[in-house]
């Protein structure tokens, strides 16, 4: 897997409620492209597609144009994010709520081939402790992680934890194959077994978080 970036500040009136601020450069989630494993390798057109776009399609696989990465993307402004270092320190509740959409890309796919929209994201509810999923998932557990800060005490960094979430739904895929989405968005879903409903995904995102007073951040920049 390729490392995932989300980047911004924390606005706060009480010390305990945080407000999500966006990057200033516009890059709040990076978009890291993340191969999607078989990718399209083996598949073939339906029967019931016209015979013309199967053999097209099928021509495309056998000259190896089976490679597929997903990237997620934010499907709502940054202000959308929410994030509670209580919950996150606690082990409890929602840490990092993440509204957001998948892209998918192949040359088969077009540019236009998303798992979510806009307007019908995906919400990811990322916790530090045990989730509560719809069957037939079974309850997973996160971890807050080790928490250290730097001798100025300028920097805090939350390491070796994990959020987590399997509860979340998926809808169908939409605008694959661009003028051809009509035949290939039904493949996709049949493929990756869209709509998904709550209970049947998971989500785990591991790494580290660190966060840093606004000032230490300009001086770094300097």
């Amino acid at each position: 897997m390729n490392p995932v970036v989300l980047q911004g500040g924390l606005e706060t009136e009480n010390g305990i409620d945080f407000d999500f601020v966006g990057a200033e450069n516009g890059e709040t989630l990076v978009k890291t492209p993340q191969p999607v494993p078989g990718g399209l390798l083996g598949v073939e057109a339906p029967k019931w597609w016209p015979q013309w776009l199967q053999s097209w399609f099928n021509n495309k696989i056998n000259e190896g144009f089976t490679g597929v990465t997903a990237t997620v993307e934010l499907a709502a402004p940054a202000s959308a994010i929410e994030i509670s270092l209580v919950n996150l320190i606690f082990e409890k509740g929602t840490a990092l709520a993440l509204p957001v959409k998948i892209k998918l890309d192949n040359v088969l796919l077009g540019d236009n081939c998303y798992i979510g929209s806009d307007s019908n994201p995906v919400v990811i509810e990322l916790t530090s402790g045990e989730t509560s999923p719809p069957p037939p998932n079974e309850p997973i557990s996160g971890s807050a992680g080790t928490i250290e800060n730097n001798e100025a005490g300028t920097l805090t960094t939350i390491s070796g934890g994990s959020l987590v979430n399997n509860s979340f739904a998926a809808p169908e895929a939409d605008g694959c194959g661009g003028l051809f989405s009509l035949f290939i968005d039904p493949l996709v879903n049949s493929l990756v077994g869209l709509p998904s409903p709550a209970g049947t995904n998971a989500a785990v995102l591991e790494g580290k978080i660190q966060s840093a007073e606004a000032q230490a951040v300009r001086d770094s920049e300097e």
